[in-house]
């Protein structure tokens, strides 16, 4: 399979829609049926390189043309194009909920458009992710933003300048907030981050309770570091905020979460290497440099840590196991022999049949608050991650 090539943010969007409307209008004045290609964003088009770090698309493409099932599709996408490209123009933002009820609006306020009119938000959801695809540019593009934000971080040495869009500048010293964490908007492109002293790294903590609980108890009084709170699967923010500290700052980043299937799979190689979703998101929201530091198999031995046991008669324990066994089979991130510690891991939980909860460490002394923090810098310290 080709490797498709890897985009960069320099699209004329507004040019690029009316050449594709134009081509459109061209045929059907042509007697000819309008044809529309997308990026095929799936995991069977995914391509991992290690070399390059996260998952690129290939060269299968999605091909509609239209016809009795398709016009509805093809004309929703010129519909929802036409509000994407008035807010590029206007420089209004939307999320996909409000692009929802624009849409909305406009059926309202107009019969022509209400054969357009979508009954639930998935509908408009599909279409927004579809031009995306078919434009090959980012959401963000776009001017559509999720309401996500950058994982809730804390530091006493990092200071971070975000540029403003009427160009000035605005700067926040992560050490003079107190017990607030710093939460970026979802555009890591406008933040500049500079460490006031020398950081050693960087750790994102699955839990986003856990990560405060660890900088309650200190922990990031007593050591030059960043703690990040994933939020569970890592939203676009989360993704685009730990490549800024990755590219920027060129400290060590540590994955810290549960020892279970979903972890693995859905959050540690979503950061890592982005989602087969978005292909053409990956360059810019993944952190390819970010290392697994647990729990891992062996913590499990060693720390005496509390497991569960994973039933195969219960519905969604065997849902795992069979996405895990799939994953190792089709998932070209697990198949690759750079990862094959993390593979080696997802075996071993299929093997066992057990799952471990990144909490789990707080019950190996329960009378010292401070036994997850010093587990965690023991790991670090003797290289145990993969």
């Amino acid at each position: 399979m080709a490797m498709h090539k890897i985009r960069k943010i320099t699209k004329d969007i507004p040019k690029e829609a009316k050449l594709l409307c134009d081509q459109m209008l061209k045929d059907l004045e042509g007697g000819k049926r309008p044809t529309l290609e997308a990026v095929k964003a799936s995991l069977d088009n995914s391509i991992y390189d290690s070399k390059v770090g996260y998952l690129t698309p290939g060269d299968k493409m999605v091909r509609t043309e239209l016809n009795v099932s398709s016009v509805q599709k093809l004309a929703r996408t010129v519909f929802m194009l036409e509000i994407l490209l008035n807010n590029l123009q206007t420089g209004a933002v939307n999320t996909k909920r409000e692009l929802y009820y624009i849409s909305k609006g406009f059926v309202k306020s107009d019969k022509y458009y209400k054969p357009l009119d979508f009954q639930e938000q998935t509908e408009s959801d599909s279409v927004i992710d579809y031009i995306g695809d078919l434009l090959e540019v980012y959401r963000e593009e776009l001017n559509c933003f999720a309401n996500d934000r950058g994982g809730q971080t804390y530091s006493q040495q990092l200071v971070v300048t975000e540029t403003m869009p009427d160009g000035s500048k605005a700067t926040v010293d992560l050490s003079s907030l107190g017990t607030s964490p710093f939460q970026p908007k979802n555009k890591p492109q406008s933040l500049k981050l500079k460490a006031k002293s020398k950081i050693d790294f960087c750790l994102v903590v699955e839990s986003e309770g856990t990560a405060n609980t660890l900088v309650t108890n200190g922990f990031t009084r007593r050591n030059k570091c960043i703690v990040m709170g994933a939020q569970g699967v890592p939203s676009n923010a989360v993704r685009g905020w730990c490549k800024t500290i990755q590219d920027q700052l060129r400290v060590p980043i540590y994955f810290y979460g549960d020892l279970d299937a979903y972890t693995l799979q859905n959050i540690y190689r979503t950061l890592k290497a982005g989602s087969a979703a978005s292909l053409i998101r990956n360059s810019d929201f993944s952190a390819p440099e970010v290392r697994f530091l647990g729990v891992l198999p062996e913590d499990v031995k060693k720390y005496d840590l509390h497991v569960y046991d994973v039933i195969e008669k219960n519905s969604s324990d065997a849902r795992a196991l069979k996405k895990a066994k799939d994953a190792l089979q089709n998932d070209p991130f697990f198949q690759d022999k750079k990862n094959k510690k993390v593979a080696a891991i997802l075996q071993w939980l299929v093997k066992n049949k057990v799952r471990c909860e990144q909490q789990s460490v707080f019950s190996v002394n329960p009378k010292d608050p401070l036994t997850p923090e010093k587990i965690i810098l023991e790991k670090i310290k003797a290289g145990a991650y993969v």
